[in-house]
């Protein structure tokens, strides 16, 4: 690895900054990806992390049974609330094909672990996150800083009124209550988006999104009186949210942001510029599900997780090479950057 990166950095910026940023400086990067293998599937690494994340899951379940009828049963549901955020990050992989190349087996993965485990729809997370793979922070065809309860630019939030200008106003304060609600949301979009998929699709989405929901509410009366059910998943669901929240809220929010009238940006500075990475080692990575490595994950997004770690020195080299910054930030300094953006979006209505 060390090789690669050298030989990517012992490019005269001066020569490839004359290049468009586009497809022509991403090429030579490509190749020694490529050369290294660092695109092949790690199939045995993806079975061990989904067998113990099962396992796991199996553990809390068996300890809901036995500890359900006392109150310290509630302390299952927050360790119950990072496995089910590593169950999302498998499901996420899955949607990615990075587990395999295998279409169906990536598909039963993704049903698996997002529907049936979760409760929130493979098909519309893939469709709404492919496209905000396309293009990352453009306002026009990203999803993710479409204008929603939350919006992320000064012309978004000028158009507010009523109680979305009083959110706009106060969304850099709210944004982690709001999280809260994050797992929750995910759940009821997912059953939404039925209406968008053929009907084939629709059949197998609804079917494993109603057996999550039925099995859910099942494990709970089953192992619990009723008022510790309550407590436990609304304790479960909004430590699930959270978890969610800080995984994807730091990757992108308060980056640059495509002029959707300007010129199109070539792959490596659409995926370099609007992304962020968080600096840490291994209990990072895990806790993060191998998102705080954005910018590598956006310029590969098949790339198996734990390849991430090894090609971002030459992702790295390669654009300082090419002359393009590359952003990282420390764990906590990436949410203050993040609700710093939030807050000087709201700013103008904070002044009238």
């Amino acid at each position: 690895m060390p090789q690669v990166a050298a030989a990517v950095a012992e490019r005269p910026p001066s020569a490839t900054a004359r290049q468009p940023a586009g497809g022509s400086d991403f090429a030579p990067l490509l190749r020694a990806v490529k050369e290294q293998g660092l695109l092949d599937h790690r199939i045995g690494w993806y079975t061990r992390s989904i067998a113990i994340n099962a396992l796991a899951l199996i553990a809390v379940g068996a300890g809901m049974f036995f500890i359900g009828a006392s109150w310290w049963v509630l302390l299952l549901a927050p360790v119950l609330s990072v496995l089910c955020a590593r169950t999302a990050f498998i499901g996420h992989d899955a949607g990615h094909s990075q587990i395999t190349g295998n279409r169906s087996v990536s598909r039963f993965l993704g049903l698996v672990h997002g529907n049936l485990l979760l409760g929130m729809s493979s098909a519309w997370w893939n469709d709404k996150h492919n496209r905000h793979h396309a293009n990352p922070n453009h306002v026009e065809k990203d999803p993710d800083v479409a204008a929603d309860v939350l919006v992320w630019t000064s012309t978004q939030a000028k158009l507010r009124v009523g109680f979305r200008s009083w959110l706009t106003r106060n969304q850099a304060w709210l944004f982690f209550p709001l999280t809260l609600l994050q797992g929750i949301a995910m759940k009821i979009y997912g059953f939404q988006d039925l209406r968008r998929q053929p009907p084939p699709e629709r059949v197998v989405e609804g079917a494993f999104l109603v057996a999550h929901l039925v099995g859910y509410v099942t494990l709970l009366l089953a192992t619990m009186p009723l008022g510790h059910a309550i407590a436990f998943a609304a304790i479960h669901q909004a430590l699930f949210g959270l978890h969610l929240g800080l995984a994807f809220a730091p990757n992108h929010k308060g980056m640059e942001m495509p002029d959707p009238d300007g010129e199109r940006w070539g792959h490596l500075r659409r995926q370099v510029l609007t992304s962020r990475n968080i600096r840490g080692g291994l209990l990072t990575d895990w806790f993060l599900g191998g998102l705080n490595y954005q910018i590598e994950h956006h310029l590969f997004p098949s790339m198996p997780r734990p390849h991430l770690r090894l090609v971002q020195p030459v992702v790295r080299a390669h654009c300082a090479a090419v002359g393009m910054s590359y952003a990282e930030a420390g764990f906590v300094d990436s949410y203050r950057q993040v609700l710093r953006h939030m807050y000087e979006v709201g700013e103008p209505l904070r002044v009238e």
